[in-house]
């Protein structure tokens, strides 16, 4: 059964600052996830006016939230912090490093891009089934049968 992380941290990329965003964020919060997201520290002033559509739309207050900062810096605390279920983060292989060695103390699951570059414009690696399922944790439910 798939059920929603709660609240996800998703650390943007600086290539597309907007779509990188929107990509991170929307599957995010259709699986049912709140979202602290971290803009692109080069280009934050996309992701803060893309919140003034959310504001005007029935996205309900808090559901996405958005920091904005230098991306390890965050990244570190987020990875440490025991109330994020679950972070995604697109930067450097060195910050990839740090975020995975931060989330194993409360064994928080991450989904990193190890410094490679993504083509935010495939409808492969910038979008799909891909961002869905990583969105969710699969539980496993028993159900009883007989005596």
């Amino acid at each position: 059964m798939n059920e929603p992380y709660g609240a996800m941290a998703l650390l943007c990329p600086d290539a597309v600052p907007l779509l990188g965003l929107v990509s991170l964020v929307m599957p995010a919060i259709a699986m049912g996830n709140r979202v602290i997201a971290v803009p692109s520290p080069h280009k934050p002033l996309a992701a803060t006016d893309f919140y003034q559509v959310l504001e005007t739309s029935d996205v309900p207050a808090g559901v996405v939230n958005i920091v904005t900062g230098e991306r390890d810096e965050l990244a570190k605390t987020l990875a440490e912090h025991d109330d994020v279920a679950a972070l995604w983060y697109c930067g450097t292989a060195e910050g990839t490093a740090m975020v995975e060695k931060a989330s194993a103390g409360n064994l928080k699951p991450t989904w990193c891009d190890g410094g490679r570059a993504r083509d935010w414009f495939s409808s492969v690696e910038g979008h799909g089934h891909d961002y869905l399922r990583h969105a969710v944790q699969v539980k496993n439910i028993w159900i009883p049968y007989g005596e």
